[in-house]
This record gives C-alpha cells, structure tokens and sequence, in this order.
C-alpha cells in the first residue's frame, strides 16, 4: 500500500530529517513521523475492508534495522507514535461498529541479522549479531509498543528462531520487570522461505513451534514469503502440532519479473476457503501485495466458515534442533551421545583446545552415526574460557545441518557457561544441569533463566543437605523440585527431566546394596505422582566397583537398563555399543547380576565378587588372599609390584635379598626396580595410573635405593677408576624456579616423575637467578633446562634466560612451565630468543615424552621440526588477532563506568582503623574453610561429568579411588599438622578511610580525608564488548565529589611458616610424596585461613553483613557481599601494588611475609589482597588494555612506560 504512493527522497525526510546525512529512502516505518496521514489513511482503508486486526508500521522500528539510516536514536519514538496512529484509527473504527472488536498488533520484525548463521562461509562460527544485543534491541521496542497502546505483540516474519527466541526473551524480561502490566496476547508468526519447507535457519514447522511454545503463544502462524497455494503442506503440518490458535497471511504469490504480485483477491480468497475446509486455521490475513481488496475478499469468503479446533495439549516433552524429537513411549529410550565432551573425550579435548573446531565437529557427526538422539555437549576444564568455546563449538554445530538437526544437551556445573550456550542455540535444548544444593532462591533463578530461553531442564537429586542415595530422599527432593518449579515458575511438567542419581553398588558396604533398587523404584513413584517428568541418568555409575572388568560391567548396565527402563527410564548417557543384550546373558550370570542389582540376597557381593574372580575376567585388589599370594613371588616380581602399589613396608628386605641374589646393588636398581618404575610410566602415561599413585612409587624407589646405597658407593669407587664419567642414568634434567618466584609444587611433581622414568634431576630449588641456573646446567653437563614460574613477572624471566642462552651459545633445549605460562606465550616471546628447542611442558605427564623426544637422536630433528612450523602458525594467528582487537579509547571507557547511586549509599564503618596483627593464628578452625578442588588439580586428578569437583571426584570411574586415597592421605596429615603445630599461621588486615578519584583509590589517615597516606591505582576493563560497564576496582569505593567517606580493607596472610623444617624431614627420609603433599595442605591452609578471615571481617569486624549465615559451599561460591582481589590477579593485574600495600601495614616487620624482586610473596603459600564491601563490588577480569591506558597508568604511577609494560606485558593489547 505505501508503494502506491511512490514516495521519493525528500518524501520520507519531511521537514524534520532534510539535513539528515543519510539516504533515507525505503525506510518505510520513518513515515509515521514524515506522513503519518498517508499512514493513518492506510488503516483506515484497512479496517473499513473488515480488518479485525491491523499492524503497527514497526517492522524495521528496531537499534538494529534503524542503524542502516543513521537513526537508532529515534526508535523509540518511532514505535511510539505508530501505535498511537494505528490506535486512533482503530478506536475511530470501534466507535463507528462498536458490536465488532478491532486491535493493534505491534510489529515486531526479525531484523536484518541472523543469530544463528554466519554471514561469512569462510568463518561459520561468525556472527554479525549477538543474542544479548538482539533482545535488548527488542526490548526497546516492546517498551514503547507498550507505551504506545498495541493490544497485541506480533513477532513476525521469523526466518530465524534465534531471533524470535531473543524477542521472547525480551517479552519475559519486559513482563518481569514490570509485573503489574497487563499480559497482551503474543502472536508468533515464521516464514518458510522455499518448498523445501523450512525457515532460512533450517527448521522444519515442527521444530520452530515446539522452539517457542515456551511463551505459550496466542497464536502461532506463518506469513511472507510463499503464495497461499505453496505455504498449504507446511500449514498443514503446523496446525497438526501446536495447541494454540494458528494464523496464515500468505503474500500475494510469488514475486513476479517486475517485483509486482499476481494473486488477485479472488484466487487469494479461494485458496484461504480451501485453507478453512480442512481446519487449518483460526487468523487470516495477507502479507506482502494484499491489500483492502484482499481483506474485504478474505472476510466476505470465510465469513460462514467455522474456526480450526485448537489441538489439546499432549504434555509431551518435545525437543529440536532443525528437525523435532518427541520423546514417547513409541520413542524409547532415547540415547544421548557423549563424546563432545573436554572431560570425557581425550580426542574432543586436544582438538577443542587446539581450536580445531570443524574437526571436533567430526566427533559429533559420528555420534550421530552411531545412533545418538542428542548430543551432549561439555566444556567445562580449567584451561578453557568455557563460555567462549561453548558458544564457538555451538556456531559451529549450527553450519552442520548433519549434526544440528539434533537437539543440543548443554551440560555445564557453571550456569555462566550454560547460559552462553543457551543464547547459540535455536531450537529446544536440554540443560544439565540445576538443583536445590545452592537453595531455592537459585534454583529458581536458574530454572526461570531456562524456561526464558524455552530450554527443559535436568534436575539432579541434590539439596541443600547433599546427595540423596535413599529411595524417599531421591523421592522427597525430586517431588519438592516439581513443585517449586511448576507452582511457582508454571514450568510445564514434561519439560522436567529427573536425575536421582545411580549410585555404585556391590562396593562391601552394606548400605550400598540398596543403590540400584533405590533408582529403580524411585523412577516408578516419580512416573506415578508426576507423570510428566522423564527419568535420565548416568549409567557407568553404577559398576564402578568393577572397574577393571568391562565384561562384567556391560552385563550390569544392560541388566540395570533392561529393569530402569521397564520402570520407566526415559534417557541416558550411555555408550549403545558397549551394552550386552540381556537375552544373551547366560542364565547363571544374569541371576548373579540381577541378585546383586535387585539386592535378593544378603551374599549378592560375594557371589558376584567370587564369580568375577573365578572367570578370570576381573581382579579385585586389596584382599587378604592376593596379599598374601604377592609375597610368595620371586623377589623381582615382589620389587616390582611393591613399586606399583607403592608399598613400602616390604622393601628394605626385598632389595637386600635381591642384592645378594643379583651379586650388584646397580643390577637391583637397573633391573627389577627400573623394570618397576618402566610399568609406573606406562601406566601413567596410558591413564590407568594417576599422579598420587606415581608419587607414592618414587617414595618405594628411594627406598630401596637408600637402602642400597652404601653398596652403590662401593662399586661406583670401583666403576670410577675405570671411567671417571660413568652415567647410568638416560639424561640429566636439570630444574629451575626461576628468579623472584617461590612456587613449586608443580615442578617437583616434573622432577618426581622424570626421576621415576630414570633420568637424572637436579632440582635447584626456588628463587634461582640467571647466573646460577646458567652456570649449574654447565657445571652438571646437563642434557635438559627446566624453567618454572606461578606469577606473571616470571614470564619475563624466562624470555630473559633464553635470550642469555643463546649469547652463551647453550645448546640445550628449554622446558617451560607453570601456571602462568602457556603454548602461545612461549612461542610468541620466548622461543624466538633461542635458536634451540623451547617446549612449553603443560603438566608433568607430558614432561617424559617431551625428553624423551629431545634426548632420543632419531626423533629430536623431527620433534624440533615440527615443534617450529607450530610455534610459528601460533605466532602468526597471535599478530593476526592483535589486528582484528578491537578497544574503547580510555576516554569512552571510563565514560560507561560502573554508575551507582552514591549519594543514597552510608558506607559501614569498620570496628577499628588501622591495623591488626594475628602473630599465632588457630589452625584449629580452617579445615572447614579448605577448597578441596584446587587441591586435585595440584594432583592432575580430574573427574569426568557427573562426577566433577569435591566431592562427586570420589565416584569418578577412574580417578575416584585414588582421590579418596589422596583425601584421606592429606586429612591424616593435616591432622598432624594441626596437633603438633608443624605449620604456624600469621597475618594481618587493616581498615582505612577511602575514597575514589578517577581509577584510583585515596587512602587516607582518618575520616577527615585531609591527610593521604597512599593510593591504589586501577587499571579498566578497555577491550570491546557486547555491553558496559567498563569496570575498574576503584567504581567500588564512593567517589571524592560524592562527599561520602568510604572504607577500604587490606590482608595478607600466610600458613607457610616452618613449613621448610617439615619437608626438609620428608625429604631426608626420601618421602617426596609426603614433602610435596605438606606444600599442597600449606597452600590450602593459607586460602582458608583468608577465607575464615574474610568471613570475620564482614560479620565483627568490619561488621558490614552481621547476619551472614552461608555453608561452606556457599561461601566458597562467593555467595557472600563484598570481594577481596588480590594484585596480580585479573581485576587489577598489577604485582606493584603489593609494594604499597606491605608500606602502608608495615607487612614484613609485623608478620615476616616478605617481596621478592618479582614481588612474588614469602613463604609461597601466602596469599593477600584488598577488601571491598560495597553491595555491588565483584570479581571481574580487566583483560587485554591498550597503549592509552598504559600511558595514562604511567603517568600516575610515575613510572615509565616501559617498566609498567614489563609489569603488564600479559595483558597488553598490542604487541
């Protein structure tokens, strides 16, 4: 209709826009503001054809449309206006037929971006759109609708479901943060874009409906694109499927050569007759080329004709990808593939982390291959940004039709993560998972977040009180999570998905015997009482008490499933490959299985324990029959299964015995033992060993060699009279904390590991300068350089030893590693000063084939080789990145700062200012407080999902027995620790007057801020991102021109004092496994003990949330108000403000924590940081900054610049 006015240029700009320095042309929804009469007019003529219904002219009326015209900031006001135009033309209308209702829908467009696919075929995980700028887009313009007075909201034209899931989620936000608005009618309306019969995203009908139906739509319909005659089949299959009212306005056919429409009313209308006949359904319209004519044609045809039958609800759980997946009885069970996971696929995780996505991809293609229904998909490890590859992973899922038209499982422990996948994904998704642990508050947090986004959702049987793993506590947390969720969310009951966890049976424990039952009948009493929700489960759970015997572990799930699923199991992560079926079970083994799963007798264990045993098929260490049988064995066969099980009790007498047998104390070590220590290696090496296990190998290895060394003395005297440089060892490693660093558990755990594999390690400790590393390696002829560093200066030490061994003209290759380092700053900033090998060494399990590979003559050409063209592709994508970062100016940055409201903010006062002293701090209390999970990574000790963390790693299949060992080993010496005050605490904290000025923090002597006593600077977030704020530490304390006198914390806290005396004592007694373990329960200490302090702080003495009351789980969650970031750490990445803080408390002379030159703390197991109590503090990662900012840095520290990027060359945005 607007066509028939063929407006030019200086039509659409009116008088309000001529100097407008854009071409405004075509932009249609502007002539509501330039002529709103003409626009007026057209309803008019619309509703006099008999329209019930007629549109806003605001399908373009978006930031994101409007930014094509330079016009973003009138969107508002256009949405506005145009409701308030098509209401004073349908209120004009109900006047003159008040017997007849007219409405105004407001138009929602689809934009003219896409979430969903890239723009660019050569980077399919691009996109030109976020999810978050999409609905925040639709936000603004529902807000004004609103305002407006639209009757109804339109969401139309949808040719991408993301999209529409983003107006949907704008819709929820819109209703939840004005609650007393009326609820207007939504309207969903897609378009199927060619026969094929799918949107331009690639769903088919049925998947786009069961993708929002989370909004429970008024209506659902298509529009656009095809003619009546060619949108009918697809019609068809919607009307079949959704349980709301459907509405079609089809275009006036296709297109014809001259951009016109060829369907006249009449052909338009008996199509529509047709469309009626078969109850197609309930809302009829036209689209593109309809006009007055149309409508009145349509109202004339259908007038007798009787609406389409809304089609009841089935209350099926209906999931999507690009084709849909009703879960039925018919359906069975439905598998769900595993293998797109970092911490169960070793294959998925190499490729993840080398980003070689369209490979991983391949992983999920042949999940599908192989039979999976969905595909779950994990990214949760440590060294990933696991919100970033979750959402490149899923972009990329997006490009493979194979792959997408399945749903998605996003499975995550951090909801951050699933939300971020949540906003990729178009269709309806599972997320794994939510439950009461946190409380309801967050439960239901999360499960409103999911329901927004139309997701189901797996409710694991967790509460507040832990796991369940009785049949009426799986039952009574499961019933209470339906509740809450359906009562107080109205989350639809099908889209529930229980998990009440399947538990390992036949461990010897009586109480585990009840495990599976428990499962079993807990699935019949959720199916009896709430029928809707479906059952899944981690199966492998359950046979974890034979774990070496996968024969007998295929029997028990396939017998489990076999009673599970007759239950009533709906779903599983389960290998279909790896299950028997169960009528091929031999009768005796299926009833030995099915007495141990259904507990029907008291000796179910014994038998199956006996019957494993007996068929040879499984061992089951540790009993008192093969304790005794190992000592019947040769004295060799002896050595080396002590050195396996790492037991020391024997082996004084066995290596004595084997001495004399072997006549040479050399032949023990580089016989049996080394025979031994070669098995410990492979086993580690291959998985099946895990690091406490190899540690507690080398304490049997020193052992024995202690024990012979006196013998070993007598024939080296012997050897060296032949050969003066007699080596028996495979090469010398030599291993270096470098300068100004003090941390080294992880490069003792290399050398412990090396040291197992036979080479030679001299470990020279911590704190190593230049020099002494250089002249040690010459002295000691050493074959290999191993450099170590935690803290971010260190990094710059070692760029500076490669350089100085290539003035020196070294020739041995260069290990690094650390917790700080990582592959591509090796290959960036190291590597290139040294012309020989530079290795970045991830984790000690790496360490040996990496010097195996550089010693070994016949590999090392072709390792360095290859170790080159890698180092020099990630060189060259690292410049590239560099072009393509993008930063606010300074400027810009501090202008979108975190804004609060301070003048309505009274900060509480601390209970004292100044400092405060803890000379002999209480051990007593802290063991509460310890984070067991950083604990198991010091150990390289990773459970996989659902059995990731502390203290789920107890039930990992792999890795669980040798964490509860470790457990149980480090809460043995923390006790000793703790009764014999081996380890001495000691800290400080200190409150002070504060306030900002800028980005940095004024600390003052008293409360009348005339008198400064130090400042802290900030550094801002700077790197471009969706949405501000822009934050540094300093939006925190109140501003010097609020007025308001704020308060600032500082602590510092160590439980490392005498901890030298304790492992020097291991270590004497060649107990490495011990010694390591004390530097790990220091460290954890340490963090407690600033986890208890911290708590002190905020309920007495500072005393600003006096009635906190959170569990150790939420207090390790940060649940709690307020933060306490340390310099060096992301939310300020410089060390130099340590140096202010130890000047300001006098922290050296008060509690002997001291600064090494890279300012590293003394002892290392310390840990300090400054205290925030504002209500909106939080943790946040500065990121990348750019040369305006380190400038401006500079200038206020009074430093140069060059020494202030040498401090802050990891987050320097340039090179």
């Amino acid at each position: 209709m607007i066509q028939r006015y063929k407006f030019e240029e200086p039509d659409f700009r009116g008088q309000e826009f001529v100097s407008h320095p854009h071409d405004l042309k075509n932009n249609n929804d502007l002539l509501t503001l330039t002529q709103n009469q003409a626009i007026l007019t057209i309803h008019r003529q619309y509703l006099e054809a008999g329209a019930d219904i007629i549109e806003t002219n605001t399908f373009n009326s978006t930031t994101i449309s409007q930014a094509d015209y330079k016009l973003e900031h009138i969107v508002r006001r256009l949405n506005v206006e145009s409701a308030r135009t098509a209401r004073l033309a349908v209120d004009e209308y109900k006047q003159k037929t008040p017997n007849k209702p007219r409405f105004v829908a407001g138009a929602v467009g689809p934009t003219n971006r896409t979430a969903s696919i890239s723009p660019s075929v050569e980077k399919p995980e691009y996109r030109n759109i976020t999810f978050d700028q999409l609905w925040e887009s639709y936000y603004e313009q529902i807000d004004a609708l609103y305002e407006g007075g639209v009757d109804i909201f339109l969401v139309e034209t949808i040719f991408d479901t993301l999209n529409a899931k983003a107006a949907i989620y704008a819709l929820f936000e819109f209703y939840k943060k004005n609650p007393t608005y009326q609820r207007l009618p939504i309207m969903i309306s897609g378009t199927i874009t060619d026969k094929s019969g799918r949107t331009l995203s690639g769903q088919t009908t049925e998947a786009f409906y069961s993708s929002i139906k989370h909004i429970e739509p008024f209506s659902v319909g298509l529009n656009c694109a095809l003619g009546a005659d060619e949108m009918k089949p697809f019609l068809q299959r919607l009307a079949r499927v959704a349980n709301c009212y459907v509405s079609v306005y089809p275009n006036a056919g296709l297109p014809n050569a001259m951009g016109g429409y060829d369907e006249t009313p009449t052909s338009m209308a008996a199509s529509l007759m047709e469309f009626a006949e078969e109850n197609l359904f309930n809302i009829a319209g036209g689209c593109c080329g309809t006009t007055p004519d149309h409508i009145a044609a349509f109202g004339k045809a259908l007038a007798d004709q009787p609406p389409r039958k809304i089609v009841p609800d089935d209350y099926i759980l209906n999931l999507s990808g690009l084709e849909v997946l009703r879960c039925t009885k018919e359906t069975n069970f439905i598998n769900i593939g595993e293998r797109c996971n970092v911490t169960g696929s070793r294959v998925f995780a190499k490729l993840i982390k080398n980003g070689q996505y369209e490979e991983a991809i391949s992983v999920a293609r042949a999940q599908v291959e192989n039979g999976a229904q969905v595909i779950d998909v994990n990214m949760d490890e440590g060294m990933l940004d696991s919100a970033e590859v979750m959402k490149t992973f899923l972009n990329y899922v997006a490009s493979e039709p194979d792959v997408s038209k399945l749903p998605v499982m996003i499975d995550s422990s951090k909801f951050d993560v699933i939300v971020s996948g949540l906003k990729c994904v178009q269709g309806k998704c599972i997320v794994n998972s939510i439950s009461l642990k946190a409380g309801e508050e967050e439960f239901l947090r999360q499960a409103q977040i999911c329901r927004q986004f139309g997701a189901a959702v797996i409710c694991m049987a967790f509460d507040e009180e832990g796991q369940a793993v009785t049949l009426d506590k799986k039952f009574e947390i499961c019933h209470r999570s339906y509740k809450l969720l359906t009562e107080k969310l109205n989350f639809p009951g099908q889209d529930i998905i229980f998990d009440p966890n399947i538990l390992t049976i036949a461990t010897g424990i009586d109480e585990h015997n009840d495990y599976a039952v428990a499962f079993i009948e807990v699935i019949k009493k959720i199916k009896q009482v709430m029928p809707l929700a479906k059952i899944s489960g981690g199966v492998s759970n359950l046979s974890f008490s034979f774990r070496s015997n996968e024969k007998l572990r295929q029997v028990m799930h396939s017998v489990f499933l076999y009673h599970a699923i007759k239950a009533g199991m709906d779903m599983g992560i389960v290998n279909p490959g790896l299950v028997t079926i169960y009528d091929d079970i031999p009768k005796d083994t299926l009833e030995l299985v099915e007495d141990c799963i259904l507990n029907r007798r008291a000796d179910a264990t014994e038998r199956l324990l006996a019957y494993a045993q007996e068929s040879g098929k499984g061992e089951k260490a540790g009993t008192a029959t093969e304790q005794l049988e190992w000592r019947t064995k040769t004295v060799e066969e002896r050595l080396s299964y002590s050195l396996i099980k790492g037991i020391v009790e024997f082996i004084d007498n066995d290596a004595e015995e084997a001495r004399q047998k072997l006549a040479n104390p050399l032949r023990v070590i580089e016989g049996p033992l080394m025979s031994g220590m070669n098995i410990v290696g492979d086993l580690f090496g291959s998985g099946k060993m895990f690091l406490p296990q190899v540690i507690k190998s080398a304490r049997v290895m020193k052992k024995a060699v202690a024990y012979l060394i006196p013998y070993l003395e007598e024939e080296k005297q012997k050897k060296l009279l032949i050969d003066p440089n007699h080596v028996s060892e495979q090469g010398v490693v030599l291993l270096a904390t470098v300068k100004g660093d003090v941390h080294d558990i992880g490069k003792n755990i290399v050398g412990v590991v090396l040291g197992c594999n036979n080479y030679k390690v001299i470990d020279l400790g911590v704190m190593c300068p230049l020099e002494r590393i250089l002249e040690e390696a010459v002295k000691n002829k050493v074959d290999v350089i191993g450099l170590s560093g935690l803290i971010t200066p260190s990094l710059d030490e070692m760029v500076y030893v490669a350089k100085e061994m290539e003035k020196r003209k070294m020739k041995q290759p260069l290990l690094i590693g650390g917790a700080t380092t990582s592959k591509l700053h090796t290959a960036v900033k190291i590597a290139p000063g040294y012309s020989q090998p530079v290795v970045h060494v991830l984790d000690a399990s790496r360490a040996v084939v990496v010097v195996s590979n550089l010693l070994d003559q016949s590999l090392k050409d072709e390792f360095f080789s290859e170790l080159k063209t890698e180092y020099e592709e990630l060189r060259q994508e690292h410049f590239a990145s560099l072009k393509d970062r993008k930063f606010l100016s300074l400027t810009q940055a501090r202008s979108t700062r975190l804004s609060l409201d301070w003048p309505k903010f009274t900060p509480k006062k601390p209970s004292f200012l100044g400092t405060k002293v803890f000379p002999d701090y209480d051990l007593e209390g802290l063991a509460r407080y310890i984070d067991w999970n950083p604990f198991f990574a010091t150990w390289q000790l990773r459970g996989k999902f659902p059995n990731r963390g502390y203290p789920k790693i107890f039930n990992d299949e792999q890795v669980g027995p040798e964490a509860k060992k470790l457990f149980d080993d480090a809460n043995k010496m923390l006790k000793e620790i703790i009764a014999g005050k081996l380890l001495k605490a000691k800290g400080i904290i200190g409150f002070y007057p504060a306030q900002s000025v800028g980005d940095d923090i004024e600390v003052y002597e008293d409360e009348s801020c005339q008198k400064k006593l130090a400042t802290f600077y900030g550094l801002r977030q700077q790197s471009e991102k969706d949405a501000g704020p822009y934050m540094c530490i300093s939006d925190f304390i109140a501003p010097k021109s609020s007025g308001v006198v704020d308060y600032i914390g500082l602590f510092a806290v160590s439980v490392g004092f005498e901890l030298e005396t304790l492992t020097d004592k291991y270590e004497k007694d060649h107990d490495d496994f011990s010694s390591i373990l004390a530097k790990a329960m220091a460290d954890r200490l340490t963090e407690a003990f600033a986890e208890e302090l911290h708590e002190k702080v905020r309920k007495e003495l500072w005393g600003f949330a006096p009635n906190e009351n959170l569990t150790t789980e939420e207090l390790l969650k940060v649940r709690y108000q307020g933060v306490r970031p340390a310099p060096g750490y992301p939310s300020q990445p410089d060390h130099t403000e340590k140096l202010t803080m130890w000047k300001l408390m006098n922290i050296e002379e008060s509690t002997g924590i001291s600064l090494t030159s890279s300012l590293a703390m003394v002892p290392g197991a310390s840990v300090s940081g400054i205290y925030f109590a504002n209500p909106n503090s939080k943790y946040f990662a500065v990121g990348k900054i750019d040369h305006d900012q380190v400038q401006d840095y500079a200038k206020r520290k009074e430093m140069s610049v060059e020494e202030v990027e040498r401090w802050l060359r990891p987050i320097l945005g340039y090179d």
